[in-house]
């Protein structure tokens, strides 16, 4: 099996055909996913492996964080700015115009639209969708400002490490918690690539599939948690995002299918 990205063991595109993507179909026919699959006629199979539950807002009171109290937050997902507005609004909290919002990806910070006026001198985003250049970016206001990091149970200790090592204002306020979707309809053997995005997912597999054997299937992994996740579960990881060459999954694919189409 070809370890670390490498594609030695792999003669021919052809070899990729059917690829599983463990999130939720995307909206609509125009996405860089359906692109990506007509180029390089793939089968392409969405199906999410986790669930997101929202934590009610009596829960969140326990924690005793005073969203008001904070001027600035941090975004590593979607589901996270879903379930922070939800929050808010559920609790009735106004949250300020002067909030600065600091994104993983200009993906995530783009979804932000949805909820706030987008204004780009309040909103901010790594430039390659690591954890590195989005702290380069939180680097630049770090002395201003308080930090709120909204997050699932499994939250990424990267993060809250950075901003306790350059002794910043933070709480990690707990919003959703992911849940194991049952799976056991999908064959997941069947598939050439298995793509996860969240930790969430590695275990949703390996709650579905105990005795799950990668052989050679190819693993695609979004974060560096789900990296974590992957290889503590025994997975050898093929494909990997977000890195500078390759920010998004989509392009992490592109990058390795076109390795193929080479050989």
């Amino acid at each position: 099996m070809a370890k670390n990205g490498s594609t030695q063991a792999v003669t021919s595109v052809k070899s990729v055909k059917r690829v599983l993507i463990t999130q939720p179909r995307p909206e609509g026919e125009k996405s860089p996913y359906f692109d990506l699959a007509k180029k390089y006629d793939l089968n392409l199979d969405f199906h999410p492996f986790i669930v997101v539950e929202g934590i009610p807002a009596k829960d969140f009171r326990k924690q005793k964080i005073d969203i008001a109290s904070y001027s600035a937050v941090i975004f590593t997902s979607r589901n996270a700015i879903d379930h922070f507005f939800r929050i808010c609004d559920e609790m009735k909290v106004s949250v300020s115009q002067d909030t600065k919002y600091f994104c993983i990806t200009e993906a995530v910070a783009l979804y932000l639209q949805k909820f706030i006026l987008y204004r780009k001198r309040k909103v901010f985003y790594g430039a390659d969708g690591t954890n590195k250049s989005l702290f380069d970016v939180i680097n630049k206001h770090k002395d201003n400002e308080k930090f709120l990091y909204p997050c699932s149970e499994s939250f990424d200790s990267e993060i809250t490490n950075w901003l306790k090592g350059n002794n910043c204002g933070y709480a990690t306020p707990v919003l959703y918690k992911i849940i194991s979707n049952d799976i056991t309809q999908v064959m997941a053997t069947e598939y050439d690539v298995i793509c996860f995005f969240t930790p969430g997912g590695v275990k949703s597999l390996l709650e579905n599939f105990p005795k799950f054997k990668q052989n050679g299937t190819k693993i695609g992994a979004f974060g560096i948690n789900t990296f974590k996740a992957a290889e503590d579960a025994g997975l050898v990881l093929d494909i990997k995002a977000p890195q500078p060459q390759a920010p998004s999954m989509v392009s992490a694919l592109e990058l390795y299918l076109s390795a193929l189409n080479k050989k």
